[in-house]
């Protein structure tokens, strides 16, 4: 009797040969799709490395996080997403200063949204103003409530939102509430069981168990809107979180401002939270009862503009950009997070190269660790172009402003940092108003002058092991 002895393999060289074959076949394919996709060199050659270099390894890592399906959907969803009728009555051209001309023509070209006449916008400081205004506007709400956000603590102020948000539901009232999937984790326990407590109609951004959409994790809806009767609406860089109010925290407490817009501006934040709410639901906001007509009601001249990985270009680092070109006396900046890549570095130097004077103030003590190393990394190239950098004292400051020569103001969600420009949803407001501009200057100068002024030499000579770690740190700047 003969006995055969079998193994897995029978020839391995063949077997070697196969899998090369498929390496090959794969390495080839994603390099095409790479080279063709692919904008930026350093990314495209990241990937071309990784996918050559790793079999099989790289190809499935870019399968699942190099291929942006987030525009794919995007364009599915315009293309079902119907015409809205004008809510605007009656339209009146807007018209903007002479100067800033140019910058206007330029985030024309590159935003859907209309800058619209018209609108009032009220500044609204630390929670202490802003959850009670924004409270109040929900339970006067008669038609609808479109409420969304980052991240909702489970405290006492959140417990109020949902409360009232209940009450507007028992009332008649249509009420959405959108939250970020991963923002939602910030607070433990989370509201998502009071949330279904008080059976509204809630969903998570870009969240769930499948591993094709975890891939998405990274991908964060930053974006803070609340719309009452497609009439008040309210944004900026404020979560809901007691800790933003001075009044009970003390100086434990975060400061931030949020912003309240009257006018037709608000009907652009209503279809800007429509779009992330049809993403997410499939479910399309349409009619009076989320876009009414609106009257003017106000003066200043005012545009949404959105901005993600669901769009074509990096809308909100464009208006940056252009706006630092466009200036000619000064350009205030007010962000927790500055991280800014080469381009925004260079318009910065490029202004102060002009004569303008560009100044930033950021927080002395950052609320992540990572983010603050980072910047210590980045910080000494910057005061290399003759930007002038001032950090601020304890509590932390969360506002996220851009001011530019007294008459043009960018409000909203977005930091400057590659995260909020280049992987989340985010979203800013610009307006041509000398008034709030006005308003949002003084408010930047007092955080300025209770700041310290850094220097390029103190910074260069901390200690070296200081340096390596922020080195450090700043290799994950894409991701802080």
């Amino acid at each position: 009797m003969t006995v055969r002895h079998w193994t897995s393999i029978e020839d391995p060289t063949a077997a070697a040969a196969a899998l090369f074959g498929v390496h090959l076949l794969l390495a080839l394919l994603i390099s095409f799709h790479v080279l063709i996709s692919r904008k930026r060199p350093q990314s495209a050659a990241g990937w071309l490395a990784l996918t050559w270099l790793s079999p099989f390894v790289g190809a499935v890592s870019y399968l699942v996080l190099g291929v942006n399906r987030i525009r794919r959907k995007a364009e599915r969803i315009r293309a079902d997403v119907p015409e809205r009728a004008p809510v605007v009555e009656p339209h009146v051209e807007p018209s903007v200063p002479e100067v800033l001309a140019p910058l206007r023509h330029s985030i024309d070209q590159i935003v859907d949204s209309p800058l619209l006449p018209g609108n009032r916008v009220s500044v609204l400081i630390d929670g202490d103003e802003a959850y009670p205004a924004m409270l109040d506007a929900i339970a006067h709400a008669q038609s609808s409530v479109a409420f969304q956000t980052f991240i909702v603590d489970r405290d006492d102020w959140g417990r109020r939102f949902v409360d009232a948000l209940a009450a507007a539901k028992a009332r008649g009232v249509e009420v959405r509430v959108l939250l970020d999937g991963v923002g939602v984790w910030f607070s433990w326990p989370t509201i998502i069981p009071l949330l279904r407590a008080a059976d509204l109609r809630w969903d998570r951004f870009l969240w769930s168990f499948d591993p094709f959409r975890m891939a998405f994790i990274n991908l964060r809806n930053h974006r803070k809107v609340l719309v009452v009767d497609g009439e008040v609406g309210f944004t900026g860089g404020m979560n809901v979180r007691g800790r933003f109010v001075a009044s009970e925290q003390g100086q434990h407490a975060h400061r931030d401002l949020h912003f309240r817009f009257d006018g037709p501006v608000v009907a652009e934040l209503m279809a800007l939270f429509a779009w992330d709410w049809q993403w997410e639901t499939a479910e399309a906001l349409e009619g009076p009862t989320w876009f009414p007509t609106l009257a003017p009601a106000g003066d200043t001249v005012a545009r949404v503009i959105p901005d993600g990985p669901d769009e074509d270009q990096d809308k909100a680092a464009h208006a940056y950009l252009q706006a630092l070109a466009c200036a000619q006396e000064r350009v205030c900046i007010l962000t927790p997070y500055f991280l800014p890549e080469e381009p925004l570095v260079w318009a910065m130097g490029a202004a102060v190269r002009r004569g303008v004077s560009v100044e930033v103030v950021l927080p002395e003590r950052s609320n992540q660790p990572m983010a603050q190393w980072a910047m210590g990394a980045a910080l000494p190239d910057v005061l290399a172009q003759g930007v002038r950098v001032w950090t601020q004292p304890p509590p932390f400051d969360h506002s996220k402003v851009m001011i530019v020569d007294g008459q043009w103001s960018a409000v909203g969600s977005c930091n400057w940092d590659p995260r909020s420009l280049k992987l989340n949803f985010e979203m800013l407001v610009e307006a041509y108003s000398p008034e709030l501009a006005a308003t949002l200057t003084e408010l930047f100068e007092a955080r300025r002058d209770r700041g310290t002024e850094l220097t390029q030499d103190a910074l260069l000579e901390r200690p070296l092991l200081l340096q390596v770690r922020d080195g450090i740190a700043h290799l994950f700047a894409p991701y802080l």
